[in-house]
């Protein structure tokens, strides 16, 4: 309604993304097998609870500069003393805004959003046991010689591959 269409349907697929993601992060942080339960042997400052001390206490120091920087900043400037440029769209006028004010914040979301899909494939990796796994540059490598063998079978007494 206000003229922002590239706004809403951006903030729409974000949204619509995050969940996505959100969801294949629950589906890969269950757990379907049974596994032994392992405790860890990691004592001292890195453990879960520091760690979490640590997020919220990062957590809550941002809090406090938001509100902070919205109680205390006196440089609001009213949108009627604004001068609009009608010769481009919103989308132009944005990705400037985007790609030259806050380039750094940007780069810093993109940072974060990367740490964080590689802490949960971390998290849910782990290395399966009696599972066979395919060797690639043995298959690479195989020649026609190796791979197909012809054997003289005699009639109704059948092949024992086990040779």
């Amino acid at each position: 309604m206000i003229g922002a269409e590239f706004l809403g349907m951006i903030m729409l697929i974000v949204y619509v993304g995050a969940v996505a993601v959100l969801f294949l992060f629950v589906v890969m942080m269950l757990n379907i097998t049974e596994q032994t339960v392992k405790r860890s042997t990691r004592k001292g400052f890195i453990n879960n609870i520091s760690v979490g001390l640590i997020v919220g206490l990062i957590i809550f120091l941002e809090l406090l500069v938001v509100v902070g920087g919205w109680k205390y900043k006196g440089t609001f400037v009213p949108l009627s003393s604004t001068s609009l440029n009608l010769e481009i769209s919103n989308t132009h006028a944005l990705g400037n805004v985007l790609y030259t004010d806050y380039i750094h914040l940007f780069q810093i979301v993109g940072m974060i959003l990367l740490i964080s899909m590689i802490g949960a494939i971390t998290l849910t990796f782990s290395k399966r046991e009696n599972i066979k796994r395919q060797s690639y540059f043995d298959q690479i490598q195989r020649e026609k010689s190796s791979a197909v063998s012809l054997v003289e079978v005699e009639n109704e007494k059948g092949v024992n591959l086990d040779d």
